[in-house]
């Protein structure tokens, strides 16, 4: 009875960990082609999609290390592609935005032939509507779950 509990659960991690394996592969390619870390990749990844946020969220967001996130920060800004401005209430913490030739590079990103933009597009393109929908679903309440369940450990 416990082993049929548990082999799901390593089935689960196992595919998880192969899907995530695999991705991180291509992700440090695409960082690489195009002259920047994995960390400065996942920063401009993080903040494209809401064009600005403090340094601070993008720390909880991306779990990068605060050295490895001031350190890729620099790396953008003296490259042009992050805009930093000090945040009005508090002169401490960092507003950080992509430029327009950081969005102007990212959009390019999203169309290099073997980059992990297409071949993310490429594997979704292998599924059908329904298995898709069925994915995100079962993706939403297995992230649901855990995060209830860290909530819950940050409670006690």
């Amino acid at each position: 009875m416990e082993n049929e509990r548990i082999t799901p659960a390593l089935q689960l991690l196992r595919s998880f960990s192969r899907v995530n394996k695999t991705m991180m592969r291509f992700v440090q390619k695409t960082a690489a082609d195009n002259d920047l870390s994995v960390p400065q990749y996942t920063i401009l990844v993080t903040i494209a999609p809401v064009k600005e946020m403090t340094q601070k969220e993008v720390g909880e967001k991306t779990f990068l290390p605060k050295s490895t996130l001031s350190q890729a920060v620099e790396g953008l800004v003296q490259a042009g592609y992050l805009e930093r401005q000090p945040v009005e209430d508090n002169r401490r913490e960092m507003l950080l935005s992509l430029s327009q030739q950081g969005e102007t590079m990212l959009k390019g990103i999203h169309k290099q032939e073997g980059s992990i933009h297409q071949l993310t597009a490429g594997a979704v393109g292998t599924l059908s509507e329904e298995e898709f929908a069925g994915l995100l679903r079962a993706h939403e309440q297995i992230a649901d779950f855990f995060d209830e369940k860290a909530k819950e450990e940050d409670a006690t």
